[in-house]
């Protein structure tokens, strides 16, 4: 095709997505069904994967619970059992890829093959770099992104036959901006936003319009794993709103859900503010939490 039809082509593709996204706004997208089909959510027992598996189990879906804690995923699938859905548990470990390759094949045996995949189990440890352990650092990326790796391929190949399926991301807004005395933290959900918009594209190209993707990032939420967290602008949010919003978002195939919506922002500041603008701007948030900081000689 001639460059100049190809360049009026895109130019009149720009234009449309932005009145369909305008005309949105308006009028509410229609949400997907998803009774009857396979949820599996990592880290269901606790926090928000629990509260999201009650909010499946709401929509009369399927429901297969991975966690590390018994108590924890138990105490998760009893809820979801009054109303009235089938629950499977499993205790996994998503940092051992064994694990999670014996739990996937005992899914597919005993449940079926999964519709949508909710890759939400995570560990944070706030501390500076240099307090941080070796095995630390290494079982940080074993969950929060090489986990996302292992599930998707075992449960992958089944939407693509399909042509079907969903697969979440959770993330968080510190995968797009870097935080002090959270590295690790930072590196491991950048590479999960990372790892949304890559498969993402993968599929498209792939054609596989089918298989919806879904990446959440939320400012700090109130599960207990990070002590004392406050900002100057954003608050520190539930999670049963965090769970509803991400749930509303999957229903109606949001590819990234930013909670609060201005978290949005961040992608465009950090592209266009000086360097110093920037520095000024995090200080002016006022982001705390308590931490683990190691105390230099001129510190003493």
């Amino acid at each position: 095709m001639n460059i100049i039809l190809e360049i009026l082509l895109l130019l009149l593709t720009i234009i449309y997505s932005y009145l369909e996204s305008l005309v949105k706004l308006f009028i509410p997208v229609k949400r997907k069904s998803v009774s009857g089909e396979i949820v599996l959510i990592t880290g269901a027992g606790h926090g928000i994967g629990k509260i999201t598996a009650t909010e499946f189990a709401k929509l009369h879906s399927v429901l297969v619970l991975w966690d590390i804690n018994k108590n924890g995923v138990e105490e998760t699938a009893a809820q979801c059992r009054k109303e009235g859905v089938k629950v499977f548990t499993y205790l996994v470990d998503c940092s051992k890829r064994e694990e999670i390759s014996k739990a996937a094949e005992k899914v597919k045996q005993e449940v079926g093959d999964v519709n949508i995949l909710i890759n939400n189990a995570g560990i944070v440890f706030c501390a500076d770099l240099l307090s941080l352990e070796d095995s630390q650092i290494q079982k940080i990326f074993e969950v929060n992104v090489l986990a996302h790796f292992w599930t998707t391929r075992e449960f992958l190949p089944s939407m693509m036959n399909n042509n079907h399926g969903h697969i979440v991301t959770i993330a968080s807004s510190a995968g797009l901006f870097g935080v002090p005395f959270l590295v690790d933290y930072c590196s491991t959900k950048f590479a999960a936003v990372g790892y949304h918009k890559a498969l993402t594209a993968e599929l498209a190209a792939l054609q596989m319009t089918g298989i919806k993707t879904s990446c959440l990032c939320p400012v700090f939420v109130d599960t207990g794993f990070v002590k004392n967290p406050s900002t100057r602008f954003a608050p520190v949010l539930l999670p049963e709103d965090v769970a509803r919003t991400l749930v509303n978002g999957i229903l109606i195939n949001k590819k990234m859900i930013y909670i609060p919506p201005f978290v949005s922002l961040a992608t465009v500041l950090d592209l266009f503010l000086p360097e110093r603008a920037l520095k000024a701007l995090n200080a002016f948030q006022g982001v705390k939490f308590d931490a683990k900081v190691r105390r230099t000689e001129k510190d003493k």
